[in-house]
């Protein structure tokens, strides 16, 4: 297969993504052979990121991707799962509309999308993330993340709780 070319097979599926940020074609040879899957993904214009030594170098997403696979990947079910968290990260840091992001805030989006998504990813990244050296650490971010899921099963409740 790695002599094959999109130019010489041709689609016979597309698909959108939920999200609707990718498509996903599968596709065979010309010959009828091999079938492989590609996808068609929107490209971004160049985003900075300011590291904390300073240094600056391109928003990779890829780069997004391999870190909250490798931090806390094992925490969801499928690697789609984690490609929901990349582009929910994604979206919100080019809804920044800033040229040069620092790493800090890319961490801490993460972090929130995280709250939102999968409580047990949630505190794995944030003790890798800030640095935990002790269980009060530990602690600490598991009352922040309780604090959170409490105040928004209050913000999903909306007005629907009477009071006396």
């Amino acid at each position: 297969m790695s002599n094959l070319k999109i130019g010489e097979s041709k689609v016979i599926e597309s698909r959108e993504s939920q999200d609707g940020t990718m498509i996903r074609r599968r596709r065979v040879s010309l010959d009828g052979k091999q079938r492989f899957t590609t996808y068609e993904r929107i490209e971004r214009p160049g985003m900075m990121v300011r590291k904390r030594s300073g240094a600056r170098e391109a928003f990779d997403r890829d780069k997004l991707s391999n870190a909250v696979r490798n931090s806390v990947g094992k925490y969801f079910d499928s690697d789609l799962d984690v490609q929901n968290v990349v582009n929910r990260v994604e979206d919100l840091i080019y809804g920044m509309n800033e040229d040069e992001v620092p790493s800090s805030v890319i961490g801490e989006t993460i972090l929130n999308v995280l709250s939102e998504t999968n409580e047990m990813a949630y505190v794995r990244f944030a003790s890798v993330f800030r640095g935990f050296k002790t269980l009060d650490d530990l602690e600490a971010s598991i009352i922040e993340q309780r604090t959170r899921m409490q105040e928004r099963k209050k913000s999903d409740a909306g007005g629907s709780a009477v009071e006396g």
